[in-house]
């Protein structure tokens, strides 16, 4: 009885069919992402333009075997004939990877030569046609060229890199695409609809992902995790049965990130690495995240981010917690933890590393506060404070009375009544009450009191047009160069001093004019171009003269001699070295 119960449930069993053949497509309705090669073969069907041999190219699981099966079908349908019609005496498919010698390719040409008993056209779809040697390449390129007219040959392939340019020549080529997420994911639905499965949308979402562009791919991934989970096909499920870090890992990494919690975030990737996870795979997947924040900052790119409707609002919330620098440099830093990782040898520490960099890039420490504590003047506007000018020193002949009319912290004015008429113009000073106490470069006071000074000086407000600009002479340039040579050398600023000394500035107009054998001389002097432009200004009494500094490649030259130019050089000095190298047969 026992046995005689499993025959009648084995012979009762339907035969289970996977989805990439149930539900594989009969028309060109159906075929799903490749709507511009479909419209393009209706249109030459219905227009009578089909070549006499095509070439489908593409990746795997896009659909080419299919719609060489549809347009074989449909150039034979007359109209009449029924849908169920396959018209299977009439369509050849021969696989090239098994059949890729010259005897079945002459086996083939000698088919070709008997016309379709029923209906017009022979069809011959010759699949992965990159597989054939190329002595089978050759002796298929006549009947290729020109077949007879009730002949057609479909060839497919995913690599058309390795078919022979003669052949391509020979074919109209179609390029299949990659069938996008979108598309995927409504086709999944559909056929989840059809099979009775309730499926979250993230879910599907995740397997066309996996998928990669390949709907076969996608549909046998569907099959499996159906298997797994039944008929609720929830997101956890499907990242249980795929193996794949779903999006709630890269949402808590962010999250600790932004917090600078660096113990809680390495907690967090050992967790990962416990569930069977690799280090490379969450590096990797971090940095997508971070991609898919940065676009969702605006919202015209939004668009770019393919997720369902429910994580999408999550990516959203959680880019307004991150800023678009923070997000470029984690990037850029998990990008090259990515890249660095086959080669290390530690590849653990490699990505704990990375990720303390990270929890690191928002951290406003003490050693890592990298703000100049600039206040503009807009602060002080906004709480009502006026800054205090610094007025220049008045001369003798000018008599000024400063009235100061209110001192008080919330605001200050400052009223000046000029008796006299200025004589001459007078060079701006800015006076700074030092502390009576010095104290320590190193302390946290002389370093707070250094800021706030800082502060101050924002505020100092110069007036340029009343600068002098008289006129300067070669002797007070001189002058006044050698006094700061002389000042340096008191200093101990002995490299600075011999530069200033190698050349003689010559004055036109306005610059301050040095030439010098090698660019760094040159380069050392603009260093240190600001207090030297200061002192020649005070001291000349001109605050137009800024220097000009060239490097001639012919006096540089000069100086690097070979032994012969040594030898004529001395020439030059003293005719006798020639009458001593004769007389005692000496060489250079």
């Amino acid at each position: 009885m026992v046995i005689l119960k499993f025959v009648i449930q084995y012979f009762s069993m339907e035969h289970f069919v996977v989805s990439a053949r149930k539900y594989r497509p009969q028309t060109f309705k159906d075929v799903v992402g490749q709507q511009a090669i479909t419209n393009t073969l209706l249109n030459a069907i219905e227009n009578n333009h089909l070549a006499q041999a095509l070439l489908f190219t593409g990746p795997r699981g896009v659909g080419k075997t299919t719609c060489a099966r549809i347009l074989a079908k449909m150039i034979n349908s007359d109209g009449n004939t029924s849908e169920d019609e396959d018209f299977a005496f009439n369509i050849f498919e021969l696989d090239a990877a098994s059949n890729n010698s010259v005897d079945d390719i002459r086996s083939l040409t000698d088919q070709v030569r008997i016309p379709p008993q029923v209906g017009k056209y022979k069809v011959y779809i010759i699949d992965e046609v990159h597989m054939l040697s190329q002595a089978a390449f050759n002796a298929f390129l006549k009947t290729l060229e020109e077949p007879p007219k009730h002949c057609i040959f479909i060839l497919a392939t995913t690599e058309k890199h390795k078919i022979i340019p003669t052949i391509l020549s020979r074919c109209q080529i179609f390029d299949f695409k990659r069938i996008t997420v979108k598309d995927a994911k409504k086709y999944l639905k559909y056929i989840a609809e059809e099979q009775g499965v309730t499926a979250e949308d993230d879910a599907l979402h995740i397997i066309a992902q996996k998928a990669d562009g390949a709907m076969r791919d996608a549909l046998s991934i569907f099959d499996r995790v159906v298997s797994f989970s039944g008929k609720n096909l929830t997101r956890q499920a499907v990242t249980e049965n795929l193996n794949v870090l779903d999006y709630e890992t890269y949402f808590t990494s962010t999250d600790l990130i932004l917090e600078n919690k660096i113990p809680e975030l390495l907690i967090h990737f050992n967790t990962v690495l416990s569930k069977g996870f690799d280090g490379h795979h969450y590096i990797a997947g971090l940095a997508s995240h971070f991609r898919d924040l940065l676009v969702c900052k605006n919202p015209s790119t939004i668009e770019l981010l393919e997720v369902g409707e429910d994580t999408k609002l999550k990516y959203v919330e959680q880019a307004q917690k991150s800023s678009q620098s923070f997000l470029i440099k984690g990037i850029d830093i998990a990008n090259d933890c990515d890249l660095k990782y086959k080669n290390s040898k530690n590849q653990r520490l490699l990505v704990e590393l990375a990720l303390m960099q990270l929890a690191s890039i928002t951290f406003d420490g003490e050693k890592k506060n990298s703000r100049h504590y600039i206040i503009p003047p807009s602060y002080f506007k906004s709480k009502g404070i006026t800054p205090i000018p610094v007025i220049a020193p008045v001369p003798k002949s000018t008599e000024t009375a400063i009235i100061q009319t209110q001192a008080t912290p919330q605001k200050i004015e400052v009223k000046e009544k000029v008796l006299a008429k200025v004589a001459e113009p007078v060079i701006p000073k800015i006076s700074i009450n030092k502390p009576s106490k010095v104290t320590s470069g190193l302390s946290l006071k002389s370093i707070r009191e250094k800021k706030e000074h800082q502060i101050r000086q924002m505020d100092v407000v110069i007036d340029e047009e009343n600068l002098p600009r008289e006129p300067v002479t070669e002797e007070k340039l001189l002058s006044a160069w050698n006094s700061y040579i002389k000042s340096l050398h008191a200093k101990g600023e002995k490299i600075m001093a011999s530069i200033m000394e190698m050349e003689v500035p010559v004055l036109k107009e306005t610059a301050i004019s040095l030439t010098y054998s090698n660019e760094t001389s040159k380069i050392e002097l603009e260093r240190s171009q600001y207090p030297l432009l200061a002192h020649l200004r005070k001291a000349c009494k001109n605050y137009d003269l800024h220097l000009d500094i060239t490097v001639n490649e012919e006096v540089a030259k000069k100086y690097a001699f070979t032994p012969q130019e040594k030898y004529e050089k001395l020439k030059e000095k003293n005719e006798n070295i020639e009458l001593l190298k004769r007389t005692f047969g000496l060489d250079i």
